[in-house]
């Protein structure tokens, strides 16, 4: 399996045995698949999403916008309860406008379901952890 390290987006090539057991990546040695939310930018989410092997959900968001500030918390309970079966990422529209604008962001927060690169699953507005669970689970 690739995995893409969210801090120096090196793609590392991990066994599915190695999986479960806390995986770094070989060159930074930050943890492969984190039970934290991870920040893609601009210029990291394009290669993040499409190396990455394992399903990755992204948090549409922005500072300015009460629901995905109250989400926050839920979604980084979600990522906890997730690891490492699927990846939690954040992406802030604010600050990633031309991404935002790709996937056709119009209401946040918005979460985006990827496996293999691509889109599988979309849901809008803010939810509670067993909710953001369900949803990475259920396509």
């Amino acid at each position: 399996m690739n995995l893409v390290c969210s801090q120096c987006a090196a793609v590392n090539r991990v066994p599915d045995s190695k999986r479960y057991n806390g995986p770094v990546c070989g060159k930074c040695k930050q943890p492969l698949l984190p039970s934290e939310p991870v920040d893609l930018t601009e210029s990291s989410f394009a290669k993040f999403i499409s190396r990455t092997d394992a399903p990755v959900l992204v948090d549409f968001w922005a500072p300015w916008c009460g629901p995905c500030r109250m989400m926050a918390p839920a979604y980084a309970e979600a990522a906890v309860t997730l690891s490492p079966n699927v990846i939690l990422a954040k992406l802030n529209t604010e600050a990633a406008p031309m991404t935002a604008s790709q996937f056709s962001i119009t209401g946040i927060p918005t979460m985006i379901l990827f496996r293999g690169g691509r889109e599988v699953a979309r849901q809008s507005g803010a939810l509670t952890a067993q909710q953001i669970a369900q949803f990475a689970n259920s396509p």
